[in-house]
């Protein structure tokens, strides 16, 4: 499926070589005599193999390392998995993040050439399972480091990093800012504060992100008074806010920076805005099984009245099934209901519902097969 270490085409074309002058050295015992024979015919000479797809844009310069990290994996996540998630992409080399002997939920993918790291970029936010997966460009010193990272976690060095972690030594991937993924759209800062209610917070502290038309992404960072804060509040990873349970991250205030910078933040989420998510009478899907068809979905809201041409199943670029789909109801009043059937199961995947409108649905549909 995939080999450790890097192997390119230069590789192979050498010994191709090697092989043809083996075979122009004359007659041996192995090799066939010279003359006619009617029996064997020399076997025509190999065409060199091709060569991979060349980015132009480092000509003159040596390649970037082609490596890409994962963030958000499920924790019982496998290897195969992921090469099946990077499905149509060389992937080389798979190295799946431990701490302290336990999995982080973050993995390096080595790939055939510089180029696949674009491609691979294309899979940023897609499902496995019914997670949703962050891809980043990443470099040789990290995906080496994290190699002898696992060494010495193997060798008892993990003993050592979490002793050091419990003395509060070890602050190195803590800045004081958390990432908040999964919030219900509905939530407000005094929720967020509620739930750090160990931590001192102040609300400008507190940044919850929305799309340019000002509807909840679901995110939000919090900014807490120092390293140590922030670590002590990773206790609350996967703990709820209302019927949702939320995932910490630890993040940084370039990223929180960034994400501020392409979407708008909320300083006082309103109850129109949620009134506006109701409005549109459209609902997203997310977390359904890839074999998951339009009557499947019907069958799964039976208490309204749907047509397939009121659901949309999401594809990527391959014309794979993303586990997502929108669903087009008669008025609002029949999505508001529907979102009672948030968490509930098809086959056996629980489904996640969050209210939608009819202009992301056509941006997603846009972006897939």
């Amino acid at each position: 499926m995939y080999n450790r270490g890097y192997f390119d085409a230069g590789d192979a074309r050498e010994m191709g070589l090697k092989r043809q002058r083996i075979m122009d050295q004359g007659p041996s015992y192995y090799s066939t005599p010279p003359g006619p024979t009617y029996m064997y015919n020399p076997p025509p000479p190999l065409p060199p193999p091709p060569a991979p797809p060349t980015d132009f844009s480092y000509i003159g310069q040596p390649p970037p390392f082609p490596v890409v990290r994962l963030r958000g994996l499920p924790f019982g996540c496998t290897e195969g998995e992921i090469v099946e998630f990077l499905h149509g992409l060389d992937v080389v080399d798979v190295l799946l993040v431990h701490k302290g002997g336990k999995f982080t939920g973050e993995a390096y993918c080595v790939l055939g050439y510089p180029l696949q790291v674009d491609f691979a970029l294309q899979r940023n936010r897609q499902n496995i399972g019914r997670r949703y997966v962050e891809v980043f460009r990443s470099k040789k010193q990290e995906y080496y480091r994290a190699i002898a990272n696992e060494l010495s976690d193997s060798r008892g060095g993990s003993t050592a990093r979490a002793r050091s972690s419990e003395d509060g030594k070890d602050l190195a991937e803590h800045t004081g800012v958390l990432r908040l993924r999964g919030l219900p759209f509905s939530a407000k800062k005094e929720d967020i504060v509620d739930f750090f209610k160990d931590s001192v917070l102040a609300e400008n502290s507190i940044h919850i992100t929305a799309h340019s038309e000002g509807r909840p992404t679901g995110e939000a960072f919090v900014e807490f008074a120092n390293a140590e804060d922030s670590r002590a509040a990773m206790a609350k990873d996967r703990m709820k806010i209302g019927n949702r349970y939320i995932e910490l991250f630890p993040s940084s205030h370039e990223e929180l920076e960034e994400a501020t910078s392409k979407c708008r933040v909320l300083d006082k989420p309103s109850d129109e805005n949620d009134e506006t998510e109701v409005a549109t009478g459209v609902l997203r899907m997310r977390g359904l099984p890839f074999s998951a068809g339009k009557d499947d979905i019907i069958e799964f809201f039976k208490d309204f009245v749907l047509s397939e041409e009121t659901v949309h199943i999401t594809y990527n670029y391959e014309g794979r099934p993303t586990g997502e789909a929108f669903v087009e109801f008669a008025c609002p009043e029949d999505a508001k209901a529907a979102m009672a059937k948030d968490r509930m199961t098809l086959g056996r995947r629980y489904i996640e519902l969050f209210q939608s409108s009819p202009e992301d649905m056509n941006d997603a549909l846009s972006r897939g097969r």
